[in-house]
């Protein structure tokens, strides 16, 4: 049966590689199991019903994936969305976390509707790789500064605005020495080097009595305080716009950029260096985003920590199968995940922060008008507290200034249309 559903032979593997495969890329992504209802209880969403919407929604777009596309690639709530998720949308925005779950369902579904219409090659390929980079390193700053602000580090300040926080007490302490441990695991190659690092840091918590055993299993947590609570009324709101539109924008690249270079490592490409079955792939990545903000949860989208389990030998979509049943078996730890403190999972962050930073070296840096596009995107993140308004600034920007350089070949009616649309946002919405 599993070599009829998924081809294993044709993909030169076997049952004991895609398992080997799944658990280690469940390993490398298994932090966002606690990482995830850290950062949306932030809104006031219940811990208990987030954490158990991340693994069922985790679980449903990676089977759909595995079972319909046939690829080794599995699917959680997405870093860095989640994030702006809690602290734009609902913290400095001030909408309900129910507004923001409509948010993310709307880009779902317009995800959805992109792919079923296939318009979604033309979108990528005309939006400019200075501000692809651009975006992906400020959403890699904006996660920085909120792992730093969780860790104590980064403190308000009346003059300068940020200030350094007490660095002598003990959670800075622990947050710099598990940032360094996953930093080091990292480079040694070492799998589930993030979630050992949280889970160090949690010990050395427990044994100085700074957090409190509560237990090892349980029954899950009740999921009703977030299921299907989504406002997606209040979601169609005209200031929400740039907001549906973020979710969208990044999902879209990030799911783009995730199975294209997951394939390239695990040579799935066709000789005509395409991505076979990229509908499925893409419609199965909408359709997780939809499930996970009916359950409860921020943007769902493809993770590319599945390199690890490629590179351990995954070909097809029972390796994705293994991740899936993982992350449902992970319903009955509860109580070790309500228990790590936030300055457990800021390392986490800030290590994720460092990898998408690293599009930065990608920018031309000889060409202002590719560079400046690039950094007002990135900055403009972190300082604004907003992905959208990085978004906004940088297509604003780079569009005058191809114009104003006499650039015009560089220019494209779509990278345009949506610079004009951001400065009319801006002139009657204002920055919201």
């Amino acid at each position: 049966m599993l070599e009829r559903l998924f081809q294993l032979q044709a993909h030169g593997t076997d049952i004991r590689k895609e398992v080997i495969a799944g658990i280690t890329t469940f390993l490398t992504m298994a932090y966002i199991i606690v990482v995830n209802p850290s950062i949306l209880s932030a809104t006031g969403m219940d811990f208990g019903a987030v954490f158990v919407a991340t693994c069922i929604a985790a679980a449903i777009g990676t089977l759909i994936m595995g079972l319909w596309a046939n690829y080794p690639i599995a699917l959680a709530p997405g870093m860095g969305l989640n994030a702006f998720f809690s602290f734009t949308v609902v913290g400095s925005m001030g909408y309900s976390w129910q507004v923001a779950l409509g948010a993310v369902f709307l880009s779902g579904v317009i995800f959805f509707l992109l792919s079923i219409f296939k318009v979604r090659e033309w979108i990528i390929n005309s939006i400019p790789m200075s501000l692809r980079f651009g975006i992906s390193a400020g959403i890699g700053f904006f996660l920085a500064l909120i792992a730093l602000k969780n860790a104590g580090i980064v403190v308000d300040h009346p003059a300068t605005l940020v200030g350094l926080g007490d660095i002598k007490v003990a959670e800075s302490l622990l947050f710099f020495g598990g940032f360094v441990l996953i930093c080091a695991l990292s480079f040694r190659q070492i799998t589930g080097a993030v979630m050992i690092g949280i889970i160090a840091v949690t010990g050395i918590a427990m044994m100085l009595g700074m957090v409190e055993y509560n237990g090892f299993v349980s029954a899950p947590p009740s999921l009703a305080p977030t299921f299907m609570e989504l406002d997606i009324a209040g979601a169609l709101n005209v200031g929400m716009i740039s907001v549906v539109f973020a979710f969208l924008f990044v999902d879209l690249f990030d799911t783009s950029g995730t199975l294209i270079g997951a394939a390239q490592r695990g040579g799935l490409l066709d000789k005509d260096g395409k991505l076979p079955r990229l509908g499925r792939a893409l419609m199965s990545d909408s359709v997780a985003t939809m499930s996970g903000a009916a359950l409860g949860t921020s943007t769902t989208t493809s993770y590319i920590e599945s390199t690890a389990g490629i590179s351990a030998g995954g070909r097809t979509g029972l390796t994705a199968v293994v991740v899936a049943l993982l992350f449902l078996a992970c319903l009955l730890l509860s109580p070790i995940a309500s228990i790590i403190p936030a300055y457990a999972t800021a390392p986490a962050l800030l290590y994720v922060a460092v990898l998408m930073t690293g599009g930065l070296k990608l920018v031309d840096w000889e060409d202002i008008t590719d560079a400046a596009p690039a950094v007002v995107t990135a900055l403009m993140m972190p300082l604004t507290f907003s992905i959208a308004n990085g978004i906004a600034f940088g297509f604003i920007t780079y569009a005058i200034v191809k114009a104003l350089s006499g650039r015009w070949s560089d220019l494209n009616p779509s990278v345009v249309i949506i610079a004009i649309v951001f400065v009319l946002k801006f002139i009657f919405l204002g920055g919201e």
